[in-house]
């Protein structure tokens, strides 16, 4: 699961390593020092990076835009000339993100709603018509890791019900609201999203955020790793039956990730921990490659994440289409 306190953990774990000789041999003679088991540290990009006009006049829909990796993507959508249709059933900000971008110089409009219900997924796609003539594309981003409302603050007491738990463990409301956002969230946008690019007949590009919980498994969280596999799925199916039309599918993956549902999600396990009285295998990997070897074992940022997104939406990627792309630091290579 992507949990940073666990990573903070792993990360003095690591550092124990390091002075009991567990460094490189350059390191301990000195002739190169990063820091931790780095030689060479690898510094995230600038968050106000981006490449003018790259999607100047192409409107993008994008799930999950009042914060995090979503909020990342609609600001530098903006920033290279899109105009943007941003989701989330956080209300107030959500409708923050919207006037950071317009009042930037950028262009978008925001529709407050649940994505697991068709009615916000097809006002979303009237509100890329309505303001702005056609879809070009979207980034479904928007997802949750148990079955509380993301914008309430953690009280793992009141809401352990909806919080993961392993299977003999789990509730059917935590099962079912982690799939009503994940699964079929994504099934609603992306049927609202692939009509009207198939009526346009102009092509397009779709890119799912998954997780590395849709790779591989993940201890603690059944849901979530179920229905971040469906994410996959539907990404694997889409690219085949749309590629006539123009249209790629793809979605990244991404390990441990900056974001406030990463936080959170830390938070959670925390308190889990805690009343727990059985074994966890939470620890058993608690890194990426490129997390274990940083100097801080930092998470990866939302720059990075947007970088790829953006990429993948974009004509450079024209020959990228169901691909389902590790963009983990390395998780699942080892």
């Amino acid at each position: 699961m992507e949990r940073r306190d666990v990573i903070k953990a792993a990360g003095t774990l690591a550092a124990a390593a390091s002075v009991a000789g567990a460094v490189p041999a350059a390191a301990q003679t000195g002739s190169a020092t990063a820091g931790g088991n780095a030689l060479v540290e690898i510094a995230p990009p600038d968050p106000a990076a981006f490449i003018a006009g790259r999607f100047a006049g192409k409107t993008i829909l994008v799930t999950g835009s009042a914060r995090g990796i979503g909020k990342g993507v609609a600001l530098r959508l903006a920033r290279e000339g899109a105009n943007v249709v941003g989701v989330d059933w956080i209300k107030d900000m959500g409708e923050a993100t919207d006037a950071e971008i317009r009042a930037g110089g950028g262009r978008s409009v925001f529709v407050h709603g649940d994505i697991g219900e068709a009615a916000t997924a097809d006002a979303a796609v009237a509100a890329a018509i309505a303001s702005f003539g056609r879809l070009d594309g979207a980034v479904n981003n928007a997802g949750v890791m148990d079955g509380v409302f993301s914008g309430d603050p953690v009280d793992y007491e009141a809401q352990k019900p909806l919080v993961f738990a392993p299977i003999h463990e789990a509730t059917e409301e935590y099962w079912s609201k982690v799939f009503h956002t994940n699964a079929l969230g994504t099934f609603l946008m992306m049927r609202a999203q692939l009509k009207q690019l198939v009526a346009q007949l102009k092509g397009g590009a779709i890119v799912n955020v998954g997780s590395i919980a849709g790779l591989t498994g993940l201890s603690g969280n059944p849901a979530y790793v179920a229905s971040k596999h469906a994410v996959n799925g539907l990404t694997r199916n889409a690219a085949i039956d749309y590629a006539p039309y123009g249209i790629r599918v793809n979605s990244v993956n991404m390990a441990a990730t900056d974001t406030p549902m990463v936080a959170r999600a830390g938070a959670l396990v925390a308190a889990s921990r805690k009343a727990s009285t059985g074994p966890s295998m939470g620890s058993i990997k608690t890194q990426s490659i490129l997390a274990w070897t940083d100097p801080q074992h930092r998470p990866s940022t939302v720059a990075e994440q947007v970088a790829m997104i953006l990429f993948l939406l974009s004509p450079e990627a024209s020959n990228f289409t169901g691909g389902v792309f590790p963009t983990d630091g390395g998780w699942t290579n080892y």
